[in-house]
């Protein structure tokens, strides 16, 4: 995914090893960063088979990713994973 490295592109390098080998860089980035209301299925399905799922989610919570598909999760559910017990 083009721009998505070349959006993370000033982060450390070392931080984003994990890049190299992240399958969504092979496909259409649209996918990841659907208009609203549009389906992730395809994002998904890409991320469900991806080796670096749990670092790609790892960063999105990390640095707060409000929108696309990362690590297989929507920001949306992202939200609720971060969204502490009550």
């Amino acid at each position: 995914m083009q721009s998505l490295v070349l959006m993370l592109g000033g982060e450390d390098d070392g931080l984003l090893a994990w890049l190299d080998q992240a399958l969504c860089a092979e496909t259409d980035p649209e996918a990841f960063y659907p208009e609203k209301g549009g389906s992730t299925r395809e994002a998904k399905k890409v991320c469900k088979s991806c080796d670096v799922r749990a670092e790609c989610l790892a960063y999105a919570l990390e640095h707060d990713e409000r929108y696309g598909i990362w690590g297989g999760m929507s920001e949306r559910e992202r939200r609720k994973l971060k969204k502490p017990a009550i």
